[in-house]
């Protein structure tokens, strides 16, 4: 197992348990306990866990608490992959798409790199940098400009001002939580004003949520559940909730999360990018 990999089950561990031992981590793992230390060290200086003598516990979170993208990007990956490929099937050649910024739309970015003549407008300057024209591939990439949130999304007037004026074939949208009541939710108000208008430019919308967004809620809304014509989830969804998104959204599409030789690396997070940016497009 590769070290980004064990740190994501340690963060989910700790997560589901509340807090974890030093000790019961490396014999759950079969890995030192200064091995163990060092990852916990990793997660709590990227904002995921408290450190406690001995151990860590689970960072208290709130509907304004707005993770980093590094720290995100630990939690699920194989989800994540499973669900970002069964997106990219959606994908005809030749279309225009919007991508919200995100963990799951950056994964899923790397397979759009395989679909030609596509059109790609997107908030996160991490997709768009994935989406470069390096591989030979005929692509457009459109770039909003926006002020940079924690989750590296550009955010604000510009990009709701340049995301007004466009029509879109399907829009992309990952979240931080879902909610019957709250429906499809971010903790920060700007994304959720930038979020909304990317979805309104759009025909149709796939909203990407690994299961432990279910029953989270984040402090604004972007959508209601019956705002999406596809929500793309994987096989930890609970019954309940599956039920509940069959009620309310246009088609539900379940994946296996399993992490297969050809997915996007464990290791493979994205290079830091400027801190702001206004306007742009590539």
């Amino acid at each position: 197992m590769l070290a980004a990999q064990r740190r994501g089950h340690i963060l989910d561990e700790v997560r589901r348990r509340g807090s974890a031992r030093v000790s019961e981590l490396a014999a759950q793992f079969g890995v030192s306990e200064m091995t163990i230390r060092r990852d916990l060290d990793t997660l709590v200086a990227r904002g995921a866990l408290d450190k406690v003598h001995g151990g860590a516990t689970s960072r208290r979170t709130a509907s304004t608490d707005e993770p980093g993208f590094e720290s995100k990007w630990l939690r699920q990956q194989a989800e994540k992959d499973a669900i970002a490929r069964a997106a990219a099937d959606l994908v005809p050649p030749g279309s225009a798409i919007g991508v919200s910024a995100g963990t799951t739309t950056w994964t899923l970015a790397q397979h759009l790199r395989r679909i030609p003549d596509l059109t790609v407008v997107t908030n996160s300057m991490r997709v768009a940098d994935a989406l470069r024209p390096d591989d030979g591939v005929e692509r457009s990439v459109v770039l909003t400009g926006g002020v940079r949130t924690p989750s590296d999304a550009l955010v604000g007037p510009v990009a709701v001002s340049s995301l007004r004026q466009l029509h879109l074939d399907l829009v992309f949208l990952g979240v931080h939580g879902i909610d019957v009541t709250a429906g499809f939710t971010t903790p920060n108000m700007l994304e959720a004003d930038t979020n909304r208008a990317l979805v309104a430019a759009g025909r149709r919308l796939v909203v990407l949520a690994d299961h432990t967004k279910w029953d989270t809620v984040g402090l604004s809304t972007i959508a209601g559940l019956d705002e999406a014509d596809i929500v793309i989830s994987d096989d930890g969804l609970p019954p309940d909730a599956r039920d509940l998104l069959t009620e309310y959204v246009g088609r539900l599409i379940l994946v296996a999360a399993t992490m297969s030789n050809d997915a996007v690396p464990n290791e493979a997070v994205p290079n830091e990018t400027s801190p702001t940016s206004t306007a742009g497009a590539t």
